[in-house]
Parts: structure tokens; sequence; C-alpha cells
């Protein structure tokens, strides 16, 4: 696979992060701040984020970088609006989208990596024009869209019963 120590470091901070995610939206349907899972999810995907800027198999800024970036605003926006607007209000509504949103972000290079990569020696696609690679990231973006409909309805019956 030839990953370097900064690419081994990143690829296991990442899968914790995923992880966590899975977890947190298994558990209460979102990423929440407030639990375990929710709060591995932002430190470390805030690493990964951080540590993907350092990598790159082509000299400067490729839009892998500009995605990191745009993760660490999100995932940073969102702890904002959770640390600085508690309580059941509209806020919620932008935070939960945020980390819904920078999880989907976080699985583009995840899949692609992952799919160009293993297994070892027949990796499952070709480049990041397989199509594999984009019926996954379509369904993604199906589950993106459909849980953030059932989130916001959640969001919003709490909203309303207070």
């Amino acid at each position: 696979m030839g990953l370097s120590i900064l690419g081994i470091f990143h690829t296991v901070i990442g899968i914790i992060a995923i992880v966590a995610a899975v977890i947190a939206f298994i558990k209460a349907g979102k990423i929440d701040l407030g639990k375990l899972p929710g709060k591995i999810y932002f430190y470390f995907t805030l690493v990964t984020s951080l540590t993907a800027l350092g990598l790159s198999s082509v000299k400067g800024v490729n839009p892998g970088h500009i995605l990191a970036l745009l993760v660490v605003i999100l995932v940073s926006v969102a702890y904002l609006l959770y640390a600085k607007k508690p309580g059941n209000n509209r806020s919620r509504y932008i935070e939960t989208f945020f980390l819904s949103f920078s999880f989907f972000l976080s699985m583009i290079p995840t899949v692609n990596e992952t799919f160009n990569r293993i297994p070892v020696g027949h990796p499952l696609a070709h480049g990041p024009q397989d199509p594999l690679i984009a019926k996954t990231l379509l369904l993604l973006l199906i589950m993106l869209i459909v849980g953030s409909v059932l989130q916001f309805r959640k969001i919003y019956r709490t909203n309303k019963a207070i």
C-alpha cells in the first residue's frame, strides 16, 4: 500500500472517527457533541482533516486539501453552535446538518482511497472515476439527504414539545 508514517496515523485516526460517527448515528440518530461518540468524532475528525493537509501525491494544493479544510470549517462551526447556543433551538438544525455533511464529505476520499487500495494487488476500483466509487458515493448522498430529513423532523418535534 505504500503509506507513510503520517499516512498510517491519518488512516488510523480517520477510522476511529468514522466508527465513532457510525456509533453516534446508530445510538442517537445524529452526531451529538454532548456524548462520547460525538466528542471522539469531533476531535478525531479535526486531527484527520488537518493531517490530510500533509498528504498528497501531487505538489501544491489539491481538491483533497480543500475538502479537508471544508470539513474543519464545518465541524468547527458545529462545535461553536453547540457550545454558544445551547438548548433546543434553530441552531440545532445547522449544527446537526454540518456534522452529518462533514461525515459525508469525509467519506469521499475514504471511499476513493479504500476502493483503490483494497484488496491489495486487486483493488475494487481503478481510479476516482470508477463507476463503483460513483455508485457508492451516490448511495451515501441519498443516505445524507434521507438522514437529514429524519434528523430535522426529530429536531422539529423536540423544539415543538418544549
